[in-house]
C-alpha cells in the first residue's frame, strides 16, 4: 500500500496524541469526519495501522538491561523455535534474518544475573544451537518511523 500526504499526516498526528479521536483528528487536519473514519479503516485492513499500544519506558519498570542475540537454529525449525521463544517474557522481538545467524532477538532483563537467567531459557528452546549476545549499553536512536511520515507527509 502506498500512503499519500494525508495518510502521513494522519499517523503523524496519531503518533504524537494516540488518544485523539476522529473527530478531533478531522479538526486538526482540516478534512471531514467520514474521511479521517474512511482512512483509518482503509489503513487498519491494510495492515499499515495495526494497533495503539501505549509507549513503554522499560528501565522504569524494572526492566533497565537490554541485549540482543543472534540464534543459529536447526534447519526447518523457525517457526517452533520462534513461538517457544514467543513464550519467554523477556523476549520483546525475533527477527528471522540472512547472515551468520537464523535469527535476531532483543529481550530485557533486570539484571547480569537476570540476563543470564534469560539467556538460559533461550538456550534451553529445542532447536536452538549457538547464540551471540551483545548487551546494549545506550540507545542514540529508538525506534522510529517520525522521519519516513515527515518525508510522505510533504510529497
Amino acid at each position: 500500500m502506498t500512503l499519500d500526504s494525508l495518510d502521513a499526516r494522519l499517523l503523524l498526528l496519531l503518533t504524537d496524541a494516540p488518544r485523539l479521536g476522529v473527530l478531533e483528528c478531522a479538526r486538526r487536519l482540516g478534512v471531514a469526519r467520514g474521511t479521517v473514519q474512511a482512512r483509518l479503516d482503509r489503513l487498519t485492513a491494510a495492515g499499515v495501522l495495526t494497533g495503539f499500544p501505549p509507549e513503554l519506558d522499560l528501565a522504569e519498570m524494572g526492566y533497565g538491561l537490554t541485549a540482543f542475540a543472534v540464534l543459529e537454529i536447526a534447519q526447518g525449525h523457525r517457526a517452533e523455535v520462534a513461538a517457544a521463544l514467543a513464550a519467554i517474557d523477556e523476549v520483546c522481538e525475533v527477527h528471522a534474518t540472512t547472515g551468520q545467524g537464523d535469527l535476531f532477538v532483543r529481550l530485557v532483563a533486570r539484571s547480569n544475573d537476570d540476563l543470564q537467567r534469560v539467556i538460559d531459557e533461550v538456550v534451553g528452546v529445542a532447536g536452538v544451537r549457538r547464540t551471540a549476545t551483545s548487551i546494549a549499553l545506550s540507545t542514540p536512536v529508538p525506534p522510529r518511523v517520525r522521519p519516513l511520515l515527515e518525508r510522505i507527509a510533504q510529497e
